[in-house]
């Protein structure tokens, strides 16, 4: 029942948002969010993290004569993915406090609708309620990235809209096919899938179905076209939650769908897919270090850790799906605070140009130790939530193949270069007209960043509190891909 709540709740508030006039929807979003941060903690202290089987589960039958139902329930990797989701969703919320956007009620409450969607991906149990919500995720974020987007945002957004449509399509055959595999009545729940006995060529078509559908989403190259262009023309929020949480969709999808699902196609396209993942790590790694737009250049660094994400989880060893899961956190906590950090500074410079800033830590003290800290997570400094991801990801890839693993690692020497490069451009050297007069953090932007910042030293100072509660799930899993 607890999972129930969880899923609904932001849906029930966003109607009420919906409802209201003026400033006052953001601070019922806001209030509404983090109950529902309130709400998923309640379920982390009630859940048994030694069981890697599913917990707090709600089933009954949703078209009954088609054996579809509406199941749903957590394992300890959905409920990291719930707590990331809960956690992030207010502090998204808060960090538009300082725009002021038009029709505010409709913005906040589309944020909230998004947030059921999210949630739901992770807590569904059923292959077409979770198609349901994969769909219901995608129509509030096009919608805020359309109507509050910069100049280009309508052609991008379509582009994005067709790119995601044209992937789920994929994903929506894949599961009709394997619904009607199904004995008797037929059934779509995700255990019926699971122990289906398909044949190695089923298998190796409807793996690819499914992984294009994941893959747009996450995005992997070459699936990734969409991504920079729409992460920079969406309002901040809408990057914030398609960076920080929607790419998440697509390595879950990966995790709960494709892998256990499919095992024997897996066996057979896994070696491609990793070298796609890498080439997308050491090309979304050039095309950043040659970037000057911020955003632009944070879009392609995203790229380049989800390739790695990839190659992790695509060796189907314990180190690359635990690496997969903890980087999921890691990934989603920096980029929503690196994305938070260049709104503040195109706030009050109006411009995301590397070589029109510079000398910002000469009057800036918090915002420069909140950049440094959220940029050295993201490269992978000891100590930092990136490092646990990245060192795991490259153990599982390094016993996958040396030589993988030799090239994948690319991402930390890389990665290094152009972060680096881009908070020497824009916080070192002397100012420049544009950053002659620039304020340090307000308390509501402090209030965003110093959650973000204790979640990176606490990711990387004590991984066990979240390694944890996904490696019993994980091990399910493995369970199931090997059987």
């Amino acid at each position: 029942m607890l999972t129930a709540i969880i899923l609904f709740w932001p849906a029930l508030a966003a109607l009420v948002v919906l409802l209201m006039k003026g400033q006052a929807a953001r601070t019922v979003a806001f209030g509404a969010a983090l109950i529902e941060f309130v709400l998923a903690l309640v379920a982390l202290a009630g859940f048994n993290t030694a069981s890697g089987s599913t917990q707090m589960a709600l089933s009954f039958p949703w078209v009954e004569s088609a054996g579809i139902g509406f199941t749903i329930g957590m394992d300890g990797i959905s409920l990291l993915m719930v707590l990331l989701t809960t956690f992030l969703v207010p502090l998204i919320i808060l960090s538009s406090f300082k725009h002021e956007y038009k029709n505010p009620n409709a913005f906040y409450a589309l944020i909230l609708f998004m947030q059921t969607g999210l949630i739901g991906v992770f807590v569904a149990l059923d292959a077409f309620l979770f198609y349901f919500f994969w769909e219901l995720a995608l129509i509030p974020v096009y919608f805020i990235a359309a109507i509050w987007g910069g100049a280009r945002r309508i052609p991008v957004t379509f582009k994005f809209f067709v790119y995601t449509i044209f992937g789920s399509l994929f994903m929506l055959a894949a599961f009709v096919y394997l619904y009607l595999q199904t004995p008797g009545n037929h059934s779509s729940e995700i255990f019926a899938f699971y122990n289906l006995n398909l044949s190695s060529e089923s298998q190796s078509w409807i793996f690819w179905f499914l992984f294009i559908a994941f893959a747009i989403k996450m995005p992997v190259f070459p699936f990734h076209t969409w991504q920079p262009d729409t992460y920079t023309e969406s309002p901040t929020q809408a990057t914030m939650l398609l960076s920080g949480i929607m790419l998440k969709m697509g390595i879950y999808g990966v995790l709960r769908w494709l892998l256990p699902v499919v095992p024997l196609g897996v066996s057979q396209w896994a070696g491609l897919v990793l070298v796609l993942s890498i080439i997308g790590i050491v090309y979304a790694s050039f095309i950043a270090i040659r970037q000057r737009d911020l955003k632009r250049l944070i879009a392609y660094s995203s790229i380049a850790h989800v390739g790695l994400i990839a190659a992790g989880i695509f060796t189907l060893n314990e180190q690359g799906l635990q690496g997969g899961v903890i980087q999921m956190l890691s990934h989603g906590i920096n980029v929503v605070g690196l994305f938070f950090i260049i709104d503040i500074i195109f706030s009050r410079t109006n411009t995301r140009e590397i070589t029109s800033l510079g000398g910002i830590t000469q009057t800036t003290p918090a915002l420069s130790i909140c950049f440094m800290i959220l940029m050295l997570g993201s490269i992978a400094l000891p100590l930092t939530n990136g490092f646990v991801g990245e060192f795991l990801l490259l153990s599982g890839v390094f016993q996958y193949n040396a030589w993988f693993g030799a090239a994948a690692g690319l991402t930390i020497i890389l990665g290094a270069v152009y972060m680096l490069r881009m908070f020497q451009g824009v916080m070192f050297g002397p100012k420049s007209p544009a950053t002659e007069v620039f304020a340090d953090l307000t308390m509501n932007e402090k209030a965003v960043l110093i959650p973000l910042v204790i979640m990176v030293f606490w990711i990387g100072l004590f991984p066990n509190t979240f390694l944890s509660i996904s490696e019993p799930a994980v091990g399910n899993l493995l369970n199931i891909i090997r059987r």
